[in-house]
């Protein structure tokens, strides 16, 4: 009788354990239970790259060009941002792939390699969906202090930047794609910076479209914004078409109260366009912001 008896014990105790080691946590389409303190994973979403790497995550391999000079060290011949190296997963045999954003469409093929998940971040409130990734990496790696004080030096960075823009007048969001200018908008996949920041916006109700809202040097000229906070597509991803600089600086533009009284402010493109909800990008946006701002009386 003491056989079945311990046989019986054993296999419950080895069940118990198993799942111990893994753990529920939210992603892009919902609820998915992955594999707890994973050592090796592979990364195609830089968003996920970036918040990992601020949290001191090891045992990764993200894809050729992350774009990005911060996440370079990850780096590896997993595949592109767009498309992973399905060969390359199934020789590694990664104990995680995380998708997202421009890979997400590859989760149910990754799925069959490896365990995955689609960590996408996007639409309206990306500064919430980021604290939301950075919960869940935390309580996958169990990098719970890491993660509590990354959200205290947000909340710190958050804080500053509201003290900043505040009392200094509207902004309008644009982004230069070579000579293309596109506007955004409170609800777009910029607008968090309104919403964190109280920064008014100069024109309501902009078209919340992924690449934001077309518009025409005219209609910037029209608007005049007290501020213009600017993004180079291009220079986020290492094309050779012409900088927003040069784009932006013509008689139209001059003649706005912004440029006319250096109230532009030019974001480090990458963070932002490439890792987007990522905290590391968050952070250096909310610092460009506060500096540029806090430099104008």
């Amino acid at each position: 009788m003491k056989r079945p008896i311990v046989a019986a014990f054993v296999f419950l105790c080895t069940a118990a354990s198993l799942h111990a080691e893994t753990v529920t946590v939210e992603t892009w389409p919902g609820p998915a239970e992955v594999p707890t303190a994973p050592a090796s994973t592979f990364v195609y979403d830089m968003a996920a790259l970036d918040t990992l790497d601020a949290l001191g995550v090891g045992g990764i391999t993200s894809i050729r060009d992350t774009y990005l000079d911060y996440l370079k060290d990850h780096e590896g011949d997993a595949g592109t941002l767009f498309e992973p190296d399905f060969e390359a997963i199934h020789a590694a045999a990664p104990d995680l792939v995380i998708v997202g954003g421009r890979s997400m469409e590859h989760l149910d093929a990754v799925r069959r390699l490896a365990p995955a998940i689609d960590m996408t971040i996007w639409g309206e409130d990306v500064l919430a969906q980021g604290l939301a990734r950075l919960d869940a990496y935390a309580t996958i790696w169990q990098r719970e202090a890491e993660a509590a004080d990354l959200r205290a030096r947000l909340d710190r960075a958050l804080e500053d930047t509201r003290a900043a823009v505040a009392g200094k007048g509207d902004a309008l969001i644009v982004m230069t794609n070579g000579p293309k200018v596109s506007a955004y908008g409170g609800g777009s996949r910029f607008g968090w910076i309104h919403a964190a920041t109280g920064l008014p916006e100069a024109v309501p109700g902009l078209e919340d479209t992924t690449h934001g809202q077309a518009v025409s040097f005219e209609f910037i000229r029209d608007t005049d914004p007290d501020w213009l906070i600017v993004i180079d597509r291009v220079a986020a991803i290492g094309g050779e078409s012409e900088t927003a600089a040069a784009t932006l600086d013509n008689p139209l533009i001059r003649d706005t109260r912004a440029w006319s009284a250096g109230r532009v402010v030019w974001l480090d493109a990458g963070p932002i366009y490439i890792a987007g909800g990522g905290i590391q990008s968050i952070l250096m946006t909310l610092e460009t912001i506060r500096a540029a701002f806090a430099a104008v009386p």
